[in-house]
């Protein structure tokens, strides 16, 4: 899954991969700090959409780059902030779900994650990703739809 983030005026999104057990201590600890909640519980309210919570992610990615920002600094509208999944995960989807999905619904389902991975962002095996423009509205896929696909823990 990718955090994205595309403030008002720019062309190309900054795009980094979000794997909650992959960020370090140090990070994880701030986020704890800032957020008052213990980081798995963090975890689940940037899935539920938790202001505070997608703050404090968005954050630490930037801080990354910029290590004196400040998080009173960082402030972003709410379309400005995004989540997506990568092609890779969206065809582990279409796995589960050409084999789990009700057959009434199956090909309907089938249907929209072929279209979302023939959108889906895909990064280069062993090159950290670039940030780079959606293909469109479409690809970019909201927090609503991970949580319709049940992936809470992301």
């Amino acid at each position: 899954m990718y955090l994205t983030y595309k403030p008002e005026g720019s062309e190309e999104p900054r795009r980094w991969k979000y794997e909650p057990k992959k960020l370090m201590s140090a990070e994880r600890e701030a986020i704890e700090k800032r957020t008052d909640r213990n980081y798995a519980q963090f975890v689940g309210d940037v899935q539920q959409g938790s202001s505070i919570c997608r703050r404090a992610l968005l954050w630490v990615m930037l801080k990354r780059e910029h290590p004196a920002l400040r998080f009173d600094d960082v402030d972003f509208a709410w379309d400005e902030l995004d989540f997506e999944y990568s092609k890779a995960e969206l065809q582990e989807f279409r796995r589960d779900a050409s084999e789990q999905a009700p057959s009434g619904q199956r090909d309907a389902i089938l249907a929209q994650l072929d279209k979302e991975i023939a959108e889906a962002f895909e990064e280069d095996e062993g090159k950290a990703p670039q940030p780079s423009a959606a293909s469109g509205a479409s690809a970019t896929r909201r927090t609503s739809s991970a949580s319709a696909r049940g992936s809470g823990s992301a």
